[in-house]
């Protein structure tokens, strides 16, 4: 990409869309960098992520984040959320949380009322996320950065959201790595990944896909499939020497 963090991205005239070739390769929790050896796995195998999940965790740190984490992406995240505080507390789905400190940041941290709800199909993430919420784990309680903020975690298929999100319902839907997985398996799931998270966003609210795949890959399917909404692109960092993307869905003016 063009320019540093936050900087203006220009389009190349290659529009092909194609399998993502840069498949979350680079773990960047402490002491887990051995985790990028997934790079010949099938990522949008739920056995392989639930013996990940399983893994004993080094240090201090009960969350593990792929890309980055969530001191990362606040700079983004919260003047979103400042903007929309018509809504109280406003609703946030991260779709394929695995155990990551996304929705554990955006709830201790966000001083906006937030109703965060983290979703994976890994019952292994699942029960992780869950018991460190219940202080399960010897760590000290989870604190929310505003009364009113609330968290939760749920297992649940982020290509067939019906059974924990109706339609319209989230005012932000987080997806950092998740697309970069599934389209691991083909396209057509990630297509799928992305109507589920259309479907439940509201009219005015914003779908951000956090990748490390370049714009002239990701932009042209999401604007194949976005449904007549408008697609934008931020860099972000780089962190340790990576530039990652968030890539905006929001209506149209």
């Amino acid at each position: 990409g063009d320019g540093g963090a936050g900087g203006v991205w220009r389009r190349p005239r290659s529009r092909t869309c194609r399998i993502a070739s840069s498949p979350l390769a680079v773990a960047t929790n402490k002491g887990l960098s051995h985790r990028g050896s997934l790079a010949g796995s099938c990522l949008a195998d739920r056995c392989l992520w639930d013996k990940l999940h399983a893994q004993p965790r080094l240090g201090s740190d009960p969350t593990f984040d792929w890309f980055f984490g969530y001191e990362e992406a606040q700079g983004l995240l919260l003047p979103l959320l400042q903007e929309a505080r018509a809504a109280c507390p406003l609703r946030v789905l991260d779709v394929g949380c695995g155990t990551s400190s996304l929705c554990t940041g955006l709830y201790t941290k966000c001083p906006h009322p937030v109703d965060v709800l983290g979703v994976d199909f890994s019952p292994v993430a699942v029960a992780h996320m869950n018991s460190l919420l219940e202080c399960g784990q010897g760590q000290t309680p989870l604190c929310p950065g505003h009364p009113a903020s609330r968290l939760h975690f749920m297992q649940a298929d982020a290509q067939n959201l019906e059974p924990v999100a109706s339609s319209g319902s989230f005012q932000l839907v987080l997806d950092k790595g998740t697309w970069d997985a599934v389209a691991r398996g083909g396209l057509p799931g990630a297509y799928q990944l992305l109507s589920e998270c259309l479907r439940i966003l509201s009219p005015q609210g914003t779908l951000i896909q956090f990748s490390d795949e370049d714009p002239e890959v990701r932009l042209p399917c999401l604007e194949q499939r976005s449904q007549g909404r408008t697609v934008t692109v931020q860099e972000l960092g780089p962190f340790r020497g990576i530039t990652y993307f968030a890539y905006l869905v929001q209506a149209s003016d």
